[in-house]
């Protein structure tokens, strides 16, 4: 069985789906989503699924790309996680690719979730996107390493990987380690500890080989799990039974 470890199935694009979405993820042996929260005025679609369905687990957090958006406190995060299907803080972290000049808003808003995950002790599901030392940094001056989380959609080096996992951090995979010229993903995905690794799609983006382009959905994470098992010389059923045993021992209250 394989678990899709970070998805926004509430996203427009999907959110009408849910049925369907379900059938599929049966027919590929993919028994669990975590639906992850960008921003507050979304959460209530994030945590309707996650009542409705139970193998639908969900986050609550606010994305380093969206600016003009309601601003969390520490007290409001915990407040939030405590709903009983709230199993991680995030997503959060840096993105200096798509926002411009002075982002210390972005730095101030990961340490605030850093700070609530370590309060509440539920793991960070980390965002960072050309932002990688600031991101490591920030990690161990907030003491990250005492709430632990994933490195989401992993798209860094070798050297930033071993540097979240010596924090304790597992690495996440999505649809981009099968793309053709992703050299430096798939030689992480190669070395890195099969005891710290999870797979995921991102859906509704990042859809992977055969189906780069089209719309992303849960049940297509074999895809990247398949791919991971092909770079490593394992079994399909090795990768796949590791990366939901991981899922269960980081995302603690979903195993409860």
């Amino acid at each position: 069985m394989l678990i899709d470890s970070h998805c926004h199935i509430n996203f427009p694009e999907l959110a009408d789906q849910a049925e369907l979405l379900l059938a599929q993820m049966r027919q590929n042996h993919v028994t669990h989503v975590l639906c992850v929260a960008v921003n507050l005025p979304e959460l209530p679609s994030v945590l309707e699924m996650a009542e409705r369905y139970p193998n639908i687990y969900a986050s609550v957090g606010v994305h380093p790309d969206y600016e003009d958006t309601p601003e969390p406190s520490v007290a409001q995060l915990v407040e939030l996680a405590r709903h009983p299907k709230v199993i991680a803080i995030g997503e959060t972290g840096l993105d200096y690719y798509r926002l411009q000049g002075d982002l210390e808003w972005q730095r101030e808003r990961f340490r605030t979730h850093i700070r609530a995950a370590r309060e509440c002790g539920k793991p960070l599901i980390i965002h960072t996107r050309s932002a990688a030392e600031d991101t490591l940094r920030i990690m161990r001056e907030e003491n990250a390493q005492q709430c632990g989380g994933v490195m989401h959609c992993f798209t860094e080096t070798w050297d930033v990987a071993q540097a979240a996992l010596e924090l304790g951090f597992y690495i996440s995979f999505s649809g981009i380690v099968t793309f053709k010229n992703a050299t430096q993903i798939k030689q992480v995905a190669q070395q890195m500890p099969l005891s710290q690794m999870l797979v995921e799609t991102d859906s509704p983006y990042l859809a992977p080989v055969p189906f780069r382009g089209k719309l992303n959905h849960p049940a297509l994470v074999k895809h990247v799990a398949e791919h991971i098992a092909d770079l490593r010389g394992e079994s399909f059923a090795t990768i796949a039974e590791a990366t939901t045993a991981n899922f269960f021992r980081l995302f603690k209250a979903a195993a409860a």
